[in-house]
């Protein structure tokens, strides 16, 4: 099987929208993505089937089981699409609720949040698909499939497809919603995705692409991971100028994703932003250097928060109350999620969320649903 967290060879309230009367940036055409706490249309997750990935078929069956614990809670919020082969629809349902819906998109992993599609709104009831190209985190992993999955989803909705000139994955960056991006320069200054191009190069692409005006740039950690250190598994805006980060409470300082982390806790709090550090849990059910044990990795849908539990009751317990405190109007649902740790990933990384068009009031200056 392929873990994100070693490295292969091979190959998430339109009142939110408005801040202080001014609008956050936009592209030329007036396409932006909206904040993940916005309101959703819906929900898409990918089925995992391929065996050149899960070559483990009990391991297999472990994945797809917790996909469909995650797809079920979101489904009791929003309506929840699921990408699948026809082929095997017989066997998803077999996880699923009635409340899922399989769409025909052949998949062959499960990470939405990074081959999935990027979903746009205009302000004045347009949606749109920006596309950055998934290329299996820099040829690391088969994807055939996955890696046309978001022009796919454009075909199957009518929606245009908005190319970015950029390859990488949504879960290297992270945004506001008002103009703000966080991310890794590892996940993207890297010749494995964006070879040729320079920060600057990238960062006008990633701006353009989100709708952003302003992008947090932190150095990250290049080759210990297959994801070259995504930032949604450490750091995620609960807010204009608001962050949660995920951090561990006695840092190895010989950890590269230790060392990593503290930088991008200095950079976001001198960029002024209001961070919120929580611990990583220390008394975990897996004790797996690989294992990516992260609070942040949680998924916003309507209602609720759908976020993951450890096993440590004292960082469980924190981790809820905080996003209890950061999410008040939603319920906070935590699951045993720990085969998409032992793959290096999170509840965020599964998901991809769509947005619902809206208007904004001409006179009003108000956001407004479609």
């Amino acid at each position: 099987m392929f873990k994100r967290r070693t490295v292969l060879a091979g190959g998430g309230a339109f009142g939110l929208m408005a801040l202080g009367g001014k609008t956050r940036a936009e592209t030329a055409d007036g396409f932006f993505v909206p904040a993940e706490e916005g309101r959703h249309q819906a929900t898409f997750m990918q089925w995992p089937v391929s065996r050149r990935v899960y070559s483990d078929s009990v391991f297999l069956g472990m994945v797809q089981h917790t996909i469909a614990d995650v797809a079920n809670a979101i489904a009791a919020f929003e309506p929840l699409i699921m990408l699948a082969d026809q082929a095997d629809h017989s066997r998803a349902r077999r996880f699923l609720s009635d409340a899922v819906t399989l769409w025909d998109i052949p998949t062959e992993d499960l990470w939405c949040r990074d081959a999935g599609p990027i979903f746009v709104v205009d302000g004045v009831g347009g949606l749109a698909i920006s596309q950055i190209q998934f290329n299996g985190w820099g040829d690391k992993q088969i994807h055939t499939r996955d890696g046309q999955i978001a022009a796919r989803v454009a075909e199957r909705l009518n929606l245009s497809l908005r190319p970015s000139g950029l390859m990488g994955e949504a879960g290297g960056v992270e945004q506001d919603g008002h103009g703000l991006l966080l991310a890794h320069e590892s996940s993207w200054v890297n010749d494995n995705r964006n070879p040729g191009l320079s920060r600057d190069e990238i960062e006008m692409r990633l701006l353009r692409a989100y709708g952003a005006d302003r992008i947090v740039w932190s150095p990250g950690v290049w080759g210990e991971d297959i994801t070259d250190y995504h930032i949604d598994s450490l750091a995620r805006f609960t807010g204009p100028g608001r962050v949660l980060i995920n951090l561990p409470d006695d840092p190895d300082m010989r950890d590269p994703f230790h060392v990593a982390a503290l930088n991008t806790h200095d950079r976001l709090v001198a960029a002024g932003l209001a961070v919120e550090v929580i611990p990583e849990p220390v008394e975990r059910r897996i004790d797996d250097i690989d294992f990516v044990a992260s609070y942040a990795n949680y998924y916003v849908c309507n209602g609720a928060v759908i976020a993951a539990q450890f096993g440590d009751d004292e960082t469980d317990r924190i981790a809820v109350e905080a996003l209890r405190r950061h999410y008040p109007d939603r319920e906070v649902i935590t699951l045993h999620v720990d085969p998409l740790g032992e793959l290096g990933g999170g509840i965020h990384c599964a998901t991809q969320q769509m947005l619902k068009p809206f208007k904004r009031h001409a006179r009003m200056g108000l956001w407004r649903r479609r």
